[in-house]
């Protein structure tokens, strides 16, 4: 097809062996077609054998699509000019559902700014709402590992492109053995050297939210988008933070919105996530739920959904997925509490009154010979639930621990640590992990965050 400017865009089409008219399915990606992000979904051959056109493109710039790539800057129009195009392919009935997870779930909100008449439905899977906070930073920290990963390997893919054979060849290594011990500044002299016009050095560069983010943010355009939604995350997804805060934006919406949250990581969504097997009942029932969603909002099937849930969250522990009417808000609080030793393993979190905690501080000493290594979470590579007793034990952690549970506690929603903290020097970054301590006294981290403090202050509260 050709776009508004006149740029081909290359796509392959799956159709149903059977006569008659279909739905059009439409996934935009920028890894090369042939993938189809079969790495998490069905081949499009399924979804085809489901009564559905299926359309794979690349985006601009992107495989064999012509054109100048440029990350998420052309996706309004390009996907607007595509939708329009599907809905009028031979076969289609005129209507049009997106789905896809990552730069394949952006793409779908980008298509759906637009508001194309013939787009009655998406399935955004683990996205960035607003780029800044759900996908490039996290409480203003950098997302380091995530981010040059995903730069490694675009700039891969633009090297080979290029028939750039020395760079293809560096860069391939490099994304297999991540530079990440690399000296500060940030920038890997690989991305440097061989990717200059990447979009990780302007990252970098607006390291604040600024009008930069807000011209690429997919939640500028939204406002006036009212479709149903099936918003697909993961426990371990380093963008779990976007999807959640398009469902909860989206229920605005006079339309269903869906949320199911897996125990997974960005890729794959499989039962084991790290060190951790989920079992089979984590197995991703994604396919077949896109399914039934589109059989009820592109071919007008009742499908019961809406008799369902609106929110399923897989409740790790227990290892099965348990519905909610919304997504929990209610909080319990716990308080730290230590007598100055909890780098020790002296600490406590404790559910009492503030008034019974001693009046202490907990200092430690950052060693940047002497690194906390990341270990799993969310923004990790790889990411997941790892054993992390041994890094618990460090004089550079603070650990603040529960006495054994008597009965079961189940936690669901959102976590929040607020801290008083302060520093001797500017400019460091503060990581709070959540844990379940086993029976056998190996220790298991299940949520985390981060949070960057720019200055030296002074005493204050600080929340992540």
């Amino acid at each position: 097809m050709l776009t508004r400017d006149g740029v081909r865009l290359d796509a392959d089409i799956y159709r149903p062996a059977a006569d008659g008219e279909f739905p059009v399915l439409l996934m935009r990606q920028p890894y090369g077609r042939a993938i189809a992000s079969t790495v998490v979904y069905a081949h499009p051959t399924w979804y085809a054998a489901q009564g559905y056109i299926v359309v794979v493109q690349d985006v601009r710039g992107r495989g064999t699509s012509e054109g100048e790539f440029k990350l998420f800057v052309n996706e309004i129009a390009d996907g607007e000019d595509t939708v329009n195009w599907a809905a009028n392919l031979p076969g289609s009935t005129g209507v049009v559902g997106m789905y896809g997870f990552s730069y394949q779930g952006m793409t779908q909100l980008y298509a759906a700014a637009a508001i194309p008449p013939a787009l009655k439905t998406i399935c955004p899977a683990m996205i960035g709402y607003e780029l800044y906070t759900d996908w490039a930073y996290e409480g203003g920290a950098f997302c380091w590992q995530t981010n040059l990963a995903w730069a490694i390997q675009l700039a891969t893919e633009t090297a080979r492109l290029r028939e750039d054979r020395a760079a293809y060849q560096a860069l391939l290594a490099a994304g297999r053995n991540l530079p990440l011990f690399d000296p500060i500044p940030a920038s890997p002299e690989i991305l440097k050297n061989l990717a200059p016009d990447s979009f990780y050095h302007e990252w970098l560069e607006h390291c604040q939210p600024d009008e930069y983010w807000e011209q690429l943010s997919p939640k500028r355009y939204l406002q006036d988008v009212d479709l149903p939604m099936l918003h697909i995350g993961g426990w371990f997804d380093t963008y779990l933070r976007g999807t959640l805060h398009l469902y909860q934006d989206m229920n605005r919406s006079q339309h269903r919105q869906q949320l199911l949250v897996g125990p997974w990581a960005h890729l794959p969504w499989s039962r084991r996530v790290g060190e951790v097997d989920f079992g089979n009942e984590s197995l991703s029932p994604v396919d077949r739920l896109q399914v039934r969603w589109f059989d009820q909002f592109l071919k007008g099937i009742d499908t019961g959904l809406h008799q369902e849930a609106d929110v399923c969250l897989f409740e790790m522990g227990s290892n099965g997925w348990r519905d909610f009417s919304h997504f929990p808000e209610d909080h319990t609080d716990y308080f730290l509490s230590s007598t100055g030793l909890a780098s020790m393993e002296d600490g406590t979190l404790i559910p009492n009154p503030q008034s019974s905690i001693p009046n202490s501080l907990d200092v430690i000493v950052h060693d940047p010979w002497r690194p906390v290594a990341a270990l799993g979470g969310h923004a990790a590579i790889p990411a997941g639930m790892f054993e992390r007793g041994k890094s618990d034990c460090r004089s550079d952690i603070l650990s603040y621990t529960t006495p054994p549970l008597l009965t079961d506690l189940y936690l669901a929603g959102s976590v929040a640590v607020e801290i008083w903290c302060t520093a001797d020097q500017p400019s460091y970054d503060l990581c709070a992990v959540l844990s379940v301590v086993q029976v056998d006294g190996t220790v298991y981290n299940f949520t985390q965050g981060y949070l960057h403090c720019p200055t030296a202050e002074n005493m204050s509260r600080i929340q992540l």
